[in-house]
């Protein structure tokens, strides 16, 4: 098929030769790859992985080329007199019905593919899933394609024996494949739904394009420590490091009307802790329930509500570290605000608000709690976070009309709902976080968690209680909405990481001093240090 590629030289030139060679003819190399293997001259794993990364690579490509081209064909004037909105509607609803099956259908019918997968980008079917099917599909395929090569180099089948093997295991894959899947154990299935939902992505999965990102943007602004004076009173910034209690004390003199005061338990021996605790809650008045939590921490970790003296003295003997106690707010609603001011200017706005969603289950006097997690849709998604929070539970039954409330902390990756809070938003609750913010020197763009019992009091900027305020790290956790798109996500980390450049570089351009990156990256270290002896959060 091909007489000169063994001229290529090199293993590795060759696997090159095979990834780029699948973007203009997926058999061929796939083929090629195969006949170098049983020759020799390739590593078969080298030679499978090139095929199949080349053929998944190449798959993603024209879904993504779909996505980002499908919107702006869409809506162009000639699309739209040629293809009705009611049209549209109806292929997109199709497409979430039957995409998948068709996608899989495609891997078997020439010259469906490149149609098929520019269309899944365009009506905006699940990336995750999109993903997942053609990489299954495509090992299946690469699969199938070597079996046949090694048979057909074999004395031991023919030709036509080959080819009947290669057309049975292509015929069957479908089937036997969905088969698997309706039969894989619980976990398996429940990691192939949560992959499918892109906000439930680990950090190394999600995270990626957002450092790609800050590299670009750090380029472009000429500084890549620049988000570490975005907000020069909070240590880096606010990115990592960085104290509660002192971003707290600073709120506490801004608006003390307004915040759940806190106050800190220095590290040290239990018993010299436990009476400063007992002192500071005489003194402050503090009842139970409240909150303690790492003096240094991100997204909730070791965050616990605690209800009596022993409970209090649990935590303080397994968290050496710097604890902060806080006044707990009971209030059932609560908000993210994203804020930011440019520096020299005396307005600030509101980038996003979130509105957090506490779950519940509700017991039935038959099923266990784990039984309970698993038939909701998405509390199976990180049933092994509510599992761990509540390890009494396991195994045990709730009475009927039993409510467990699953989380304390309004961190997405701790199990609470984040929904797009834009109808929160009025000129009266920019103006008062406005003026909060101008009071805090130094501060210019973070998000406040912010707990309340009434819309109509937050609208009006009143009543209302700050629980903390993050730096530069922080995100607008709106983009955790179900209903947004990954490309949508992405879209707001980029416009909010160039802001935080952007204020950075003001901030240097009017005399501060950049830290260095490596002093950022040590606090990193330190802070995953030690942050693997916190507690399971509330």
């Amino acid at each position: 098929m091909f007489p000169h590629i063994t001229s290529l030289g090199s293993p590795t030139t060759l696997a090159a030769f095979i990834f780029l060679l699948t973007f203009a003819y997926e058999d061929g190399a796939t083929f090629l790859a195969a006949t170098l293997t049983m020759a020799g001259r390739l590593d078969a794993r080298l030679g499978f992985a090139c095929a199949f990364l080349g053929i998944w690579v190449g798959d993603l490509g024209l879904y993504f080329t779909g996505s980002t081209l499908g919107a702006r064909v869409a809506q162009s004037p000639w699309m739209q007199r040629l293809v009705s909105g009611d049209a549209f509607t109806k292929s997109q609803a199709w497409f979430t019905r039957r995409g998948s099956l068709a996608i899989v259908l495609s891997r078997f019918v020439p010259g469906s593919r490149l149609p098929l997968y520019l269309a899944a980008g365009a009506l905006k079917h699940p990336a995750r899933l999109f993903a997942a099917v053609t990489g299954i599909c495509s090992i299946i395929w690469v699969t199938a394609i070597f079996v046949a090569a090694h048979y057909a180099g074999s004395a031991r089948l023919s030709y036509a024996k080959s080819f009947v093997v290669f057309t049975t295991v292509l015929l069957l894959a479908p089937w036997l494949g969905m088969k698997l899947f309706r039969f894989a154990s619980p976990k398996l299935r429940i990691l192939l739904k949560k992959y499918r939902r892109w906000e439930f992505w680990p950090t190394w999965m999600f995270y990626p394009p957002v450092i790609a990102i800050c590299a670009w943007l750090s380029l472009k602004h000429r500084g890549l420590a620049l988000p570490a004076l975005a907000n020069p009173s909070f240590r880096n910034g606010g990115i990592v490091g960085e104290s509660k209690i002192e971003i707290l004390r600073m709120l506490m003199h801004a608006a003390p009307e307004s915040v759940a005061h806190g106050y800190l338990l220095p590290a040290g021996a239990l018993q010299k802790r436990l009476e400063s605790f007992l002192r500071i809650r005489k003194r402050h008045e503090l009842s139970y329930p409240l909150v303690l939590k790492p003096n240094v921490g991100q997204r909730g970790a070791g965050f616990k509500l605690v209800h009596s003296d022993p409970e209090a003295q649990a935590y303080l003997a397994r968290l050496k570290s710097d604890v902060m106690v806080q006044r707990y707010i009971a209030d059932e609603k609560e908000v993210g605000i994203f804020y930011y001011r440019m520096p020299g200017r005396s307005r600030g706005e509101i980038f996003a608000v979130t509105e957090k969603a506490f779950p519940y289950v509700t017991g039935d006097s038959v099923s266990t709690f784990d039984e309970l997690l698993h038939k909701d849709e998405r509390a199976s998604l990180i049933a092994n976070t509510y599992l761990r929070r509540f390890p009494e539970l396991r195994g045990k039954v709730l009475e009927a009309g039993e409510r467990l409330r699953l989380v304390e902390a309004g961190n997405h990756c701790q199990g609470c709902i984040f929904r797009n809070g834009g109808h929160l938003l009025s000129e009266a609750l920019r103006d008062r976080i406005d003026d909060v913010s101008k009071a805090i020197p130094g501060f210019f763009i973070g998000r406040y968690d912010i707990r309340y019992s009434s819309d109509d009091d937050l609208l009006r900027g009143e009543n209302f209680t700050i629980i903390e305020l993050n730096g530069a790290a922080s995100e607008a956790t709106n983009i955790y909405d179900e209903r947004n798109s990954l490309l949508s996500a992405y879209r707001t980390l980029y416009q909010q990481w160039d802001l935080v450049y952007c204020i950075g570089r003001a901030n240097r351009e009017r005399g501060y001093t950049p830290i260095s990156v490596f002093e950022v990256l040590r606090d990193a270290v330190r802070y995953a240090s030690i942050s693997k002896a916190y507690p399971a959060a509330d």
